[in-house]
């Protein structure tokens, strides 16, 4: 294993030797110390099943059905979730770099130590997701998405676009949000109690202020 900083959040990640690992591309009954590249599995059902100590590298699981089963200490790169439906997983100890997400369902999805760096999340939908650990999102695309009743304190939300991200019921106390954009990020105040922000994004909180309060300003 190694350990990544992000800001004050520390994540611990899986070291993974390619040669240790074993080439196949059969999901049949999860995956353990597998590498898989370029496999096709959209629009699989996978219920239950457990991946662990693998490498996904630019894999299709577009429009796929995970329920329950896990995922704990794989690296997944170029891969594609985009429209698949994710409830009642957890996920561990994982690195998730260059993957698209875009219009993704989480549902009750448990995260502890999970990067993802670079990912597109556009139009995704998170119900339930609780962080249960140190979790960093890095330089990725969350717009237009919605977070509903996610449980996600201290996590890091560094150098992301939140525009258009609709927040309810969320809990993210002791959040770093420092160098995400926040301009059309949609959310009551309180989502935002006690997150940590730059003196640069004081103008978008401001904005939201106006919003959220629907105060008149004016000139004169």
């Amino acid at each position: 294993m190694r350990t990544t900083t992000i800001g004050d959040v520390k994540v611990l990640l899986p070291d993974l030797e390619p040669d240790d690992l074993d080439i196949t591309a059969n999901l049949a009954g999860g995956l353990t110390e597998a590498f898989v590249e370029g496999a096709a599995w959209h629009g699989s059902h996978l219920e239950d099943v457990t991946i662990r100590s693998s490498r996904i590298t630019s894999v299709d699981l577009s429009e796929s059905t995970w329920e329950a089963g896990s995922l704990y200490g794989c690296e997944f790169t170029r891969t594609d979730f985009s429209g698949a439906s994710l409830t009642g997983i957890t996920i561990e100890r994982c690195a998730i770099s260059g993957s698209r997400f875009t219009g993704t369902r989480l549902t009750d999805v448990r995260l502890k130590d999970v990067l993802f760096d670079d990912c597109r999340f556009d139009y995704a939908t998170f119900h339930r997701v609780t962080a249960a650990g140190s979790v960093a999102f890095t330089e990725c695309t969350l717009t237009n998405g919605a977070w509903s009743s996610c449980r996600l304190p201290r996590i890091a939300l560094r150098s992301c676009d939140l525009s258009g991200l609709e927040l309810d019921s969320c809990h993210l106390a002791g959040t770093d949000l420092r160098g995400s954009r926040l301009h059309g990020l949609k959310t009551p105040l309180d989502n935002l109690r006690g997150v940590t922000l730059g003196e640069d994004q004081l103008p978008d909180l401001t904005r939201l202020t106006v919003a959220a309060l629907d105060l008149t300003v004016s000139d004169n």
